[in-house]
């Protein structure tokens, strides 16, 4: 594998979506990622369907959509953790790693001799991070959790949605696991950051993240918005709680958002829906005046947009350039010719299926380039040639790996 990560080893013992997720942008940047699976049924995900991917002949096979998301550039290798030999397995595996990714409830590997402070015996600079809904600590540390949940707990479902007294109103969860994704960026910051640390002092590490953390951290400008006003954020549909006009707009044959983010793009704005006035307006002038009379100029871009095209006013606002776009489903997200010449989109060779459809990562290095290579493996696909490269007996391999 190539990648400025090329010359580290990560122990993946985490399944479904956070902890896979930062293992995935690991091996995005060249590491060697070691997914360690139940024998049989494999992670969580696998089974998360329909959608399945098909065979070369169009027959559904094991590897859910939800699974391929995930799991790109990995190898996996399928162990049983509640056999003696399989913990011995692990700690061969985590002896010769840099970085284990786990997300079990708190305590769940000690128990099983796999905790930090076991693998510290094996391996003293190891960095090792603990992925959980509510953190090591704290009256829930023994709660499970998932996305869904913490969305709500954390926050997101309360500035999420329509307003409660418009058609539609209530609270809404974000359309893709945004706190699991958020986590998993987030672990891989932290073990990039002790590896830099690992460095410089020799020192290992161990992580502790929670994804209730995650979400409190993330509410950001909404969080900061309450605690310097003392005010509580609501639920206002696509308005932006703080700069405007940022909403949805009618066209006459569909709908754009428009993101205007500041005065100057605001006074382009005027001049190209044909009220240039309103730029001079003190109501409207400046930013904090657009958001303490927001109702009535809403009503005035909406009854001005409503009457042309989409198309129209998107070509004339890119023009003075005033940031605008469409609300594009999926599909049209891979059609878009931005997201075409930047190759989002890649197809990646599959044992079963032939190939693989894969949207890889954004990251763009010069120097050090990434390299899409390795489709999301099949389960246990790499047991033996891992086992075989690292030196572990293939006969104590297939004892405890026996589907």
């Amino acid at each position: 594998m190539a990648g400025p990560l090329s010359h580290v080893r990560v122990l993946d013992l985490s399944r479904i979506m956070a902890g896979p997720w930062a293992g995935q942008v690991l091996a995005d940047l060249g590491a060697d990622v070691i997914k360690v699976e139940r024998p049989a049924v494999g992670d969580d995900t696998r089974t998360w369907g329909p959608p399945f991917l098909k065979d070369r002949e169009g027959t559904a096979t094991r590897e859910a959509g939800y699974y391929l998301a995930v799991n790109r550039g990995k190898r996996s290798v399928t162990i049983d953790l509640a056999d003696p030999a399989g913990q011995a397995i692990v700690r061969e595996l985590a002896a010769q790693s840099d970085i284990v990714l786990e997300n079990f409830k708190a305590g769940t590997l000690s128990r099983y001799g796999l905790g930090y402070d076991d693998l510290l015996a094996v391996k003293p600079d190891l960095i090792y991070c603990s992925i959980t809904g509510f953190g090591q600590t704290g009256p829930k540390r023994d709660h499970a959790a998932y996305d869904f949940m913490i969305q709500a707990m954390g926050g997101l479902m309360s500035v999420t949605g329509e307003r409660d007294d418009l058609p539609g109103g209530g609270p809404q969860k974000v359309g893709i696991p945004i706190v699991d994704i958020m986590t998993g960026m987030y672990a891989s910051v932290a073990v990039l950051a002790a590896l830099a640390h690992r460095e410089r002092t020799g020192e290992g590490e161990y992580i502790d993240l929670a994804m209730l953390d995650v979400q409190t951290a993330v509410l950001a400008n909404q969080a900061m918005n309450f605690l310097v006003s003392g005010k509580v954020p609501q639920r206002a549909g696509n308005r932006h709680p703080n700069i405007q006009p940022q909403d949805v707009f009618k066209c006459a044959d569909g709908h754009i958002v428009l993101a205007v983010g500041n005065d100057g793009q605001f006074r382009r704005f005027c001049g190209v829906i044909g009220r240039p006035e309103l730029a001079d307006d003190e109501r409207y002038a400046t930013n904090q005046a657009r958001v303490n009379n927001l109702p009535v100029l809403l009503e005035l871009i909406a009854a001005r947009l409503v009457e042309q095209p989409m198309q129209t006013w998107l070509s004339a606002l890119e023009q003075e350039q005033v940031p605008c776009g469409p609300i594009n489903t999926v599909p049209m997200v891979f059609a878009d010719e931005q997201v075409k010449a930047r190759a989002m989109l890649r197809e990646l060779e599959h044992p079963l299926a032939g190939s693989v459809p894969q949207v890889v990562s954004p990251i763009r290095l010069r120097n050090a380039p990434l390299v899409f290579d390795r489709a999301p493996p099949l389960l246990g696909q790499h047991t033996e040639e891992v086992f075989r490269e690292l030196g572990i007996a293939t006969s104590r391999a297939t004892a405890v790996t026996q589907e």
